[in-house]
């Protein structure tokens, strides 16, 4: 995958909104001491290059009933099989996150499921009858200690552009 090199106004965008997504513009502007329009530039600047890839509200699955978060290594017969094998769990509306991955399993998953026993009707009669898994192994998380997004400290600067 190519990276972009940024400069530092780049680096301070990406900082403010990386804490708040919901951070209005004229309030970036004024952290680095920019005019507005030049904010919503380097804003379409970093969406075009696909350094941001849009914003979300996050929602937390417990207060809506999914009780549950595991995550599932998955094994398949034949390697030529993922993009099928993707495919099918991507029709799985319980599995949130779909990862090929080195090591012990040829792929790694996130699921939300209301409890345990949903969790095991998921495995059992959705994740195991794909074609072209060979086999499961779940691990159950107990609490997410803490999530964030790549770390923004040392990125490639372009030193030609620092304002």
């Amino acid at each position: 995958m190519a990276h972009h090199q940024i400069d530092k106004l780049d680096e301070k965008i990406l900082q403010l909104i990386a804490g708040n997504a919901r951070i209005p513009f004229l309030e970036v502007a004024r952290e680095c001491n920019v005019s507005g329009a030049a904010i919503h530039q380097r804003i379409q600047k970093l969406t075009n290059l696909g350094v941001l890839k849009g914003s979300e509200f996050i929602i937390d699955a417990d207060k809506i009933g999914y009780q549950t978060c595991a995550f599932i290594g998955v094994f398949l017969k034949d390697a030529n099989e993922y993009k099928d094998v993707v495919k099918a769990l991507h029709e799985i509306p319980e599995v949130v996150e779909c990862h090929y991955t080195t090591g012990k399993y040829a792929m790694f998953v996130k699921i939300y499921a209301k409890n345990n026993l949903h969790l095991l009707e998921i495995i059992h009669t959705k994740l195991q009858k794909i074609k072209g898994i060979s086999s499961t192994e779940s691990l159950i998380s107990f609490n997410e200690a803490f999530k964030r997004q790549a770390p923004l400290t040392d990125l490639d600067v372009n030193k030609e552009t620092e304002e």
